[in-house]
C-alpha cells in the first residue's frame, strides 16, 4: 500500500480523486489481486498495476456525468431527463441558501411544502389542486390509500383492467401496489379485450375505485379493446388514471394530462421526469377532495418531495407557462429537433473524428431514436448516428465507457453506433476526445 502511494501513479490518483478516496481504491486492488492469486492465477503485481486497477474501480463507481449517444432521450440508466439551465439554477439556489420551504412570507408564520406547484399546475392542467411527491410510483400508492381509506368497508376493492396490470422498471407491479394500499384488486376482462359491460358487473359494495393504467411501457395491437376514462365517468366512482409520462404537449399517441382530466379523472397520476421533462418526481392533479386526501394521508410525509425537487419542478412548469418550453427544456429540445439539424451535426463530429482517430473506419447513416423511459415504445424519432468500425466495437465501447466524461454508444450490425440525437451543446468535444484518446 504505501509503496503503490508513493509511486508517480499513486500521487497521480491521489492528485485526481482525493487521497481517502485513492487509498480507498488501492485498498480495494490489492484485496482484488490476493483473492485472484489464491485462486490459483499470476496477476502482475507492481505499484503501475495496482493503480491501473484502482484507477479502474474510480472512474467505473459514484454518480458521474456521461455523454449519452445512445439515441434514447429518456434513458432511465442514464437520469432520464435533463434539466433546463434554469431549473438547474432554482435547484442550485434552493441548495445552497435558505427557502420558503415551508414559511408564509405573507403570515410569517409556518406554511407548506405542498402550495408551490398548486397554481402552476392548476393553470396549466385545469385541476382544482395537486400534491408533488418524490416519484409517480409513491403518488400511485398514495393516491390509492387516500381513497381506499375514505371507503368505509372492511374489503375495499379497486377495479383494474387485465390489460392495465402492468410491470414498469425495477419490479414496479400494480398488483402489488394495489396490496400495499390496502386495496383487494378486482381483475376484470381479458388481457387483450375488456368493456365496459365488465367494469359495471364488478361493481359491489365494497369498490372504492376503479383505477386506469396507461400501458407506458409495451403496446397491445391485433384483436383488442380497451376502455377510455371518458366512458368509466358512467360508473359514478373515482377514477384514478396513472398516465405515466406526464406529456403536456403532443408527443405521438401519448395521452396528455390536460385530456385525462377532460375526459373525467378524479385524479390524474404522472412522473416529472419522462416527457415533462423536469426532475424525478411523482405529480397529482384532479378534485380537491382526493388531494386533500393525499395530503392528509399518513404517507405523504414518507413520500414528499425535497426542496430541491420542488425548485427545479418550479422553474420547469414555468418554462410551460411562459411558452419557451420547447426552447428551454432539452428533452423536447432533442425530441423535436429536426432531421436536417441532425444530418449536419453527424457529418461534422465524423470529420472531426477522422482528423483526430486517424485509421478508424468512420461514416454517417441514419438511424432511429426513441423516447426510452417508459414511453412510447414503438415511436421512432428519424435521426443520424456516426458509426465507428475497423476494430473490435465492444473493446471500443468498454474504452469510451473508461474515458471522462464516459461515452456510452452502442454496438450494432459490429459497429459502434454514436446516434447525435441525444448528444448535449458540447458532447461532440467530449466525444471526440474520448474516441481518438481510446483509438490512439
Amino acid at each position: 500500500m504505501d509503496a503503490v502511494m508513493r509511486d508517480p501513479s499513486g500521487q497521480t490518483l491521489a492528485a485526481r480523486y482525493g487521497r481517502a478516496s485513492a487509498t480507498a481504491a488501492v485498498r480495494e486492488a490489492l484485496g482484488g489481486l490476493r483473492r485472484r492469486i489464491v485462486a490459483g492465477e499470476g496477476p502482475e503485481v507492481s505499484e503501475r498495476a495496482v493503480a491501473d486497477a484502482a484507477s479502474g474501480l474510480l472512474t467505473t463507481r459514484g454518480l458521474r456525468s456521461v455523454v449519452n449517444a445512445t439515441g434514447v432521450v429518456l434513458h432511465t440508466n442514464l437520469g432520464r431527463s435533463v434539466l433546463s439551465e434554469q431549473a438547474a439554477l432554482a435547484a442550485y439556489d434552493a441548495a445552497t441558501g435558505y427557502s420558503n420551504l415551508e414559511y408564509d412570507l405573507r403570515s410569517g408564520s409556518r406554511g407548506s411544502r405542498y402550495d408551490h406547484a398548486v397554481p402552476l399546475l392548476r393553470e396549466l392542467t385545469g385541476a382544482d389542486d395537486s400534491l408533488v411527491v418524490n416519484n409517480c410510483a409513491g403518488a400511485t400508492l398514495l393516491a390509492l390509500a387516500a381513497v381506499v381509506a375514505s371507503k368505509a368497508s372492511v374489503a375495499p376493492e379497486v377495479i383494474v383492467s387485465r390489460g392495465q396490470l402492468i410491470e414498469i422498471g425495477g419490479g414496479f407491479r400494480i398488483p402489488e401496489v394495489l396490496a400495499l394500499s390496502g386495496a383487494r384488486l378486482r381483475e376484470v376482462g381479458t388481457t387483450n379485450r375488456t368493456r365496459l359491460s365488465d367494469y359495471e358487473n364488478a361493481v359491489n359494495e365494497n369498490t372504492s375505485a376503479v383505477l386506469w393504467v396507461h400501458p407506458s411501457n409495451f403496446e397491445m395491437v391485433g384483436f383488442t379493446e380497451s376502455v377510455g376514462v371518458q366512458d368509466l365517468e358512467s360508473l359514478r366512482l373515482p377514477v384514478i388514471a396513472d398516465v405515466g409520462s406526464g406529456a403536456l404537449l403532443s408527443v405521438g399517441e401519448e395521452p396528455r394530462v390536460q385530456g385525462v382530466l377532460r375526459d373525467g379523472a378524479d385524479l390524474a397520476i404522472f412522473s416529472g421526469d419522462k416527457l415533462l421533462g423536469g426532475p424525478q418526481a411523482g405529480i397529482a392533479v384532479g378534485a380537491s377532495r382526493w388531494i386533500s386526501a393525499m395530503r392528509n394521508h399518513p404517507l405523504a410525509r414518507a413520500l414528499r418531495a425535497d426542496k430541491l425537487c420542488l425548485a427545479a419542478l418550479q422553474a420547469t412548469l414555468n418554462s410551460y407557462l411562459e411558452g419557451t418550453e420547447k426552447e428551454d427544456l432539452p428533452t423536447l429540445r432533442m425530441i423535436r429537433a429536426p432531421i436536417t439539424e441532425m444530418e449536419d451535426r453527424a457529418i461534422h463530429l465524423a470529420d472531426n473524428l477522422r482528423r483526430n482517430a486517424p485509421g478508424l473506419e468512420v461514416d454517417v447513416t441514419p438511424s432511429m431514436a426513441r423516447c426510452g423511459g417508459g414511453t412510447l415504445p414503438t415511436y421512432e424519432i428519424p435521426s443520424f448516428a456516426v458509426r465507428l468500425g475497423g476494430t473490435d466495437p465492444e473493446a471500443l465501447a468498454e474504452k469510451l465507457r473508461s474515458s471522462g466524461p464516459p461515452v456510452i454508444g452502442r454496438v450494432r450490425e459490429g459497429r459502434l453506433w454514436l446516434d447525435v440525437r441525444t448528444l448535449l451543446p458540447g458532447d461532440d468535444e467530449a466525444v471526440i476526445e474520448a474516441v481518438r484518446d481510446a483509438h490512439g
